[in-house]
């Protein structure tokens, strides 16, 4: 092995007097481990205790094991931004039609968020019986209805807030305010990756712009830097990879590994400085993806039959951009990237225009974002089922919160309804043509099987096969984690 090669810890050894010093501290250190356990003084450590990963400074995002054997490698969350209507997609409610047109019992003290409700109001898209199964799916989205016996459903889900930001907050940290790490980075942080020249968290911005909560969906918050999501989509690529025409080949790998050299002499000085060592996995990492990242973002070469199939070249140049977006999400999980969020909708342009948010003319709004979703969306889940990916790839589809089973007064929308909503997954360790909990008859609020945002990231942590309550970061005096002091692994969704 050459010295190039060997940790910086094992550099030092190398040096005659830090061998010495090293080897008597350590034998000295093994004997009183030793006689300490033989008189029984050393702390028990309780099965359940939170548990840090050991990360090594040099290699932050070196592979780590999980505490139990996993479910699932890797995981992509789909999350539809502006609270997509579960009364209008996955959630049939008869009785939503049987009263269509009366007032809900108790609404008349009901405000919600922008104010003061009317009648009931039955879906204006048809529900019909889907697959195998039967499972009813409104023909909102016809292609992915047609994946309904690959699916299982959440129906009880709830949040904490009633406010787009908060709630995208709360979806993708567990916290409805500002600050807090996402789930992929608590991911990756827990796991490290198994792709050495691609980033273990990627986050897939809609072409249109990007949700309202912003990076808060990929931001490492109070973990180090190296864990955050590295947002790019198939339009927009990283920025900044290509070496500059006047810089040379040769110019650019010398300052590389002058920079290099500089970096491990400092790290040798002070082997403990996360942020160094985070500075120097991400310049390593950057100078891989020069050449991988170019490529994993290149989809001409794949056939023209599934770019057909995802809508790649579809007239409609959002439905096209979105779809390229779902080609990349494969690319990116079939390399090994452990944890990859794709969004759909933006608020760059405004209120229900470019998101599922659909206060004022929900079925006229709905009409344009469900084609642009509906076939890439679907195409993706084929594609990664026809690779075999979906036997070790959990998928989660997710919105911030539903929508209320009543138009808004004055207008042909429904308003912002936290109370109960729907989430689904597929892929590992879930079982499929499955639905779990329920809303009440006119699906108001979850009456059966309750759960909580909470339950789902302890759920999702769960088929990566981690405890939830041992994933921790010490912050400020507070043990943190993904889950806060709550959450519990939905046990009756599992295969």
């Amino acid at each position: 092995m050459r010295q190039d090669e060997l940790s910086h810890a094992g550099r030092r050894l190398l040096d005659r007097r830090s061998f010495l010093q090293h080897a008597g501290t350590g034998l000295a250190g093994i004997a009183l481990t030793a006689l300490l356990s033989k008189q029984g003084l050393l702390a028990a450590e309780k099965d359940h205790s939170p548990i840090r990963p050991q990360i090594r400074s040099q290699a932050p995002l070196a592979a780590r094991l999980p505490h139990f054997a996993p479910k699932a490698k890797r995981v992509l969350v789909i999350f539809c931004s502006g609270a997509c209507s579960h009364l209008d997609s996955w959630d049939y409610k008869p009785e939503l039609i049987k009263f269509d047109g009366k007032p809900m019992p108790g609404s008349e003290k009901l405000i919600t968020f922008q104010g003061e409700n009317g009648n009931l109001v039955k879906s204006p898209y048809t529900f019909k019986p889907r697959g195998q199964s039967g499972k009813y799916i409104s023909d909102l989205f016809p292609q992915l209805a047609e994946m309904a016996d690959e699916m299982c459903f959440i129906h009880s889900m709830t949040a904490k807030s009633n406010t787009h930001g908060p709630a995208e907050n709360q979806m993708s940290t567990g916290f409805t305010l500002d600050g807090f790490p996402s789930m992929g980075a608590w991911a990756s942080y827990a796991l490290g990756t198994e792709c050495d020249d691609l980033p273990a968290f990627v986050a897939i911005p809609d072409p249109r712009g990007v949700p309202q909560a912003g990076p808060n969906h990929w931001s490492s918050g109070f973990l180090p830097a190296v864990f955050q999501g590295t947002a790019f989509n198939a339009d927009k690529p990283i920025p900044n990879l290509a070496r500059p025409a006047k810089i040379s080949e040769q110019a650019e790998r010398s300052t590389r590994d002058f920079l290099k050299f500089l970096n491990n002499k400092r790290l040798e000085q002070y082997p403990e400085d996360s942020e160094l060592s985070a500075r120097i996995a991400s310049y390593e990492l950057a100078a891989k993806m020069q050449l991988r990242a170019a490529e994993v973002s290149d989809l001409s070469h794949e056939s023209e039959f599934i770019r057909e199939m995802y809508g790649v070249n579809d007239a409609n140049k959002t439905k096209a951009s979105y779809a390229r977006n779902c080609l990349l999400a494969r690319r990116l999980l079939e390399r090994d990237v452990r944890f990859v969020q794709l969004f759909n909708g933006s608020y760059a342009m405004g209120e229900g225009v470019g998101n599922w948010d659909g206060h004022k003319k929900l079925k006229e709004q709905y009409d344009i974002h469900a084609p642009v979703f509906d076939q890439p969306t679907a195409a993706l889940l084929r594609d990664l089922k026809g690779r075999g990916l979906l036997e070790d790839t959990l998928v989660v589809w997710t919105t911030e919160f539903g929508r209320m089973p009543m138009f808004q007064k004055g207008a042909s929308g429904r308003d912002h309804n936290p109370k109960g909503f729907t989430v689904w997954m597929t892929g590992a360790g879930v079982k499929r043509a499955f639905s779990y909990g329920a809303t009440d008859s006119f699906g108001y609020e979850a009456v059966e099987n309750i759960t909580t945002i909470y339950d789902l990231h302890a759920t999702i942590l769960h088929l990566l096969g981690l405890d939830h309550e041992r994933v921790s970061f010490y912050h400020n005096g507070i043990e943190r984690r993904l889950t806060d002091v709550h959450g519990q692994v939905i046990q009756g969704i599992l295969a």
